[in-house]
């Protein structure tokens, strides 16, 4: 297991340290290895612009298409429940305002959405009740279920967006399909971070791929995550650097060889809770879900588009050092994931 915690590293830094000394010892092959590597990185370079222009054409065109009118050719359309989980620790109030008005525009009726502001316990008291208090008052009657959940670190838990999804889930699971009685069969379960804003269509494509899809509880749906919310409040070298994250993301969706889930996703309540849900003592939980639903079904699993986009906040400070110190910092913690690779590959191996 050492030896695959030493891999990434030992890989990545060698790739970068190789023609500063290979140049010294073996100059042919350092000349072969720059070459091809230019060569590779012009194939990456042209077929992400192929595959993010593929993919904003196919957005454009959900965008317009009345996905709630299709929708009704399913004549089980209205038994379908969407669960959206939205964990917050200290999210300021218009923010998470923001991402529940996104949701009470939504195309499909709001009586088939479910909606948990899942809040940490840690958070000081006097901050997070009133906040949850009009919230409540707000959106408490909007939508089919409305439920604010409380988390608490125990004991081989970690600080991070799994655990207090976990719980959610887990309190979804208790509370609403064995007490409410909600079929487990026809749900899906959302993971959507606090700053996200949904398209109007949403909900009603994903219910739509979710009742054509015949292996529905094989698969996992992921939209286009794009970094625009605050887009032109941010420093210019910022925005560039947002733009590609988007870009790139956009350029993956039609890639089902290379497509995974991340940041927010949807799977069917079913494979979750088979799947054991989310690990409490991880970070990474977008990757971590997916492969540990993947070994669960030993392999039969895929990552289906959703061709619209899920705006997102890019990281923002007050002043330009700061917001570039801060984008670091979360550059830094999406590598993390990392930490998840000799998992992976081991499990891989067996």
């Amino acid at each position: 297991m050492r030896a695959l915690e030493i891999l990434p590293g030992l890989v990545s830094w060698n790739l970068i340290l190789f023609p500063y000394w290979g140049i010294f010892v073996i100059p042919t092959v350092v000349a072969y290895f720059v070459l091809l590597f230019n060569i590779y990185w012009f194939y990456q370079s042209f077929q992400i612009a192929i595959t993010a222009t593929i993919a904003h054409l196919r957005i454009q065109a959900a965008m317009k298409y009345d996905w709630a009118l299709d929708l009704k050719s399913f004549p089980d359309w209205k038994r379908v429940n969407n669960v959206i989980i939205i964990p917050t620790y200290r999210e300021p109030l218009h923010t998470l305002e923001r991402t529940l008005e996104s949701l009470a525009k939504q195309t499909l009726p709001l009586s088939q959405l479910t909606v948990v502001v899942a809040q940490e316990k840690r958070a000081p008291k006097d901050e997070w009740e009133p906040k949850m208090a009009t919230l409540k008052k707000k959106f408490g009657k909007i939508f089919g279920h409305f439920v604010v959940t409380l988390h608490e670190l125990i004991p081989g838990e970690i600080i991070g967006k799994a655990s207090n999804e976990r719980y959610a889930a887990i309190w979804v699971e208790r509370e609403l399909i064995k007490k409410g009685g909600m079929d487990i069969n026809y749900m899906t379960v959302t993971s959507c971070d606090a700053d996200h804003v949904y398209h109007p269509n949403h909900f009603a494509y994903l219910t739509f791929k979710f009742l054509d899809n015949p292996k529905r509880y094989l698969y996992f749906w992921q939209p286009s995550i794009m970094f625009y919310n605050n887009i032109w409040n941010i420093p210019a070298i910022n925005r560039v650097l947002n733009s590609l994250f988007s870009i790139y993301i956009l350029s993956m969706l039609p890639r089902k060889d290379r497509l995974i889930n991340q940041q927010n996703y949807s799977l069917s309540f079913k494979l979750l809770k088979e799947a054991g849900y989310w690990d409490p003592d991880k970070i990474p939980e977008d990757w971590g879900i997916f492969f540990k639903a993947f070994y669960k079904k030993r392999g039969k699993l895929e990552v289906d588009a959703i061709y619209l986009p899920v705006y997102v906040d890019a990281v923002e400070a007050t002043s330009t050092w700061k917001t570039i110190k801060n984008q670091y910092s979360q550059v830094k913690r999406w590598a993390w994931g990392v930490s998840d690779s000799p998992w992976i590959i081991k499990n891989y191996l067996n």
